[in-house]
């Protein structure tokens, strides 16, 4: 699995490259890297999301001065909990890539960027953060901790 992460982020990167090398000077580029990037690691958070679900139960129920019943109740229907919203989430930053597809090819001649159609997978922490010329790749993302 490591090796076809590695290989699906080399590939995400040279095409964000190419499409980047194609346009002019002044082009932004922004809202099509983000889409790739949406569309390439969405099925990377969906793949996470037991991990990511696991990791902020435990960060919360260490964060949080909640009582023992609660520490001891909440975790199995928490996880459970969580792991829907972060396959959910997931699945709703894959739309969202998609629908910014078209529009970003469409903006890239220009100096002008769409807002983000989902934010949450700009602002929230993830597993892998790492911002690249060609491409922001992010993945595992929790996104039942996005600060607003």
């Amino acid at each position: 699995m490591r090796s076809s992460i590695r290989n699906l982020c080399a590939c995400a990167a040279a095409a964000a490259l190419l499409l980047s090398a194609a346009t002019p000077a002044a082009a932004s580029p922004e809202t099509l890297r983000r889409s790739i990037g949406n569309i390439l690691f969405a099925p990377i958070d969906i793949a996470l999301s037991p991990v990511v679900a696991a990791h902020s139960i435990y960060r919360n129920l260490n964060d949080i001065d909640d009582s023992l019943g609660v520490r001891i109740v909440y975790p199995i229907p928490g996880f459970a909990w969580n792991l829907g919203v972060q396959i959910g989430a997931g699945a709703i930053r894959e739309i969202s890539g998609l629908l910014e597809l078209v529009p970003g090819i469409f903006l890239l001649p220009f100096e002008v960027d769409m807002s983000p159609l989902f934010a949450p997978a700009e602002k929230a922490d993830a597993l892998v953060d790492t911002e690249t010329t060609p491409l922001n790749i992010k993945f595992g993302i929790d996104y039942t901790s996005v600060p607003y």
